[in-house]
């Protein structure tokens, strides 16, 4: 019954990171606190009922995912508020949380042998991470141009859109870098994160829009909230189990 709890108590939390995600691609300090100190019952609540086996895991919990959270951050693989919402559910959940609900037992597929319960919500998350590529190539599908025959591959990271309409549209990255050399032509290199779009530069890509030196589209990529891709981890996981470890064993079984 407290597993149960303890997911319908991380919602909130994990939804309204969505919301400010989504809007400002920032989660407040604030959220994760909020989340530690009113979930800090849960944890004190199975010390005295679980007793030694659970401090094991809490602080085994606690200190792997820190330390392999903390170098994923370092290596920019995501921000500090997706990390720290990480730190905060292991420490809510430093076991897996099994549960029986309407005759079944969650998660469906049972728990992968890792048994780290925040890997199992990571691994989900960049797994469905992973079908993004998929639905931009979609997108661009269904509004090609000659132009993204240029440039196939951007079709999987990003979107073709009008100068004029960027200072319309928030959290977007160019995927060309554009240098002038001394000649006078235009350089396109391709910029593998995309280059924070600064407002600055509206006026620059204007200029060679003039010059014809660029098209009037030019290619961008979103910057994708992460937590979006953690709160669906995070209910597959609970729902479903290791999405990575049932794949894998599903293809070997094939």
């Amino acid at each position: 019954m407290i597993e149960i709890l303890k997911i319908l108590f991380s919602m909130p939390f994990l939804l309204y990171s969505c919301y400010s995600d989504l809007k400002s691609r920032r989660v407040s300090n604030k959220v994760w606190k909020c989340m530690l100190t009113s979930g800090s019952g849960f944890v004190i609540y199975q010390i005295f009922t679980e007793g030694l086996s659970y401090l094991i895991s809490l602080l085994s919990s606690g200190i792997l995912v820190f330390t392999i959270v903390y170098i994923l951050f370092q290596f920019g693989a995501f921000g500090g508020g997706d990390a720290k919402g990480l730190i905060v559910l292991s420490i809510l959940f430093p076991s897996y949380p099994v549960f029986s609900f309407s005759g079944k037992i969650y998660p469906l597929q049972g728990v992968s042998p890792i048994g780290f319960f925040t890997f199992t919500v990571l691994g989900n998350a960049l797994l469905l991470t992973t079908l993004v590529p998929l639905g931009m190539f979609g997108y661009n599908l269904l509004h090609f141009s000659p132009e993204m025959i240029k440039n196939p591959l951007y079709m999987f990271i990003g979107y073709r859109t009008e100068i004029s309409s960027l200072k319309y549209k928030k959290h977007l990255g160019l995927l060309e870098r554009f240098e002038l050399d001394e000649s006078g032509s235009l350089n396109k290199t391709f910029a593998r994160t995309g280059l924070d779009f600064d407002a600055d530069r509206k006026p620059e890509l204007e200029e060679y829009l003039k010059k014809g030196l660029i098209e009037k589209e030019i290619w961008v990529t979103p910057g994708l909230p992460f937590m979006l891709s953690i709160t669906a981890g995070f209910v597959t996981a609970v729902v479903f189990g290791d999405l990575i470890f049932y794949t894998i064993m599903n293809l070997i079984m094939v």
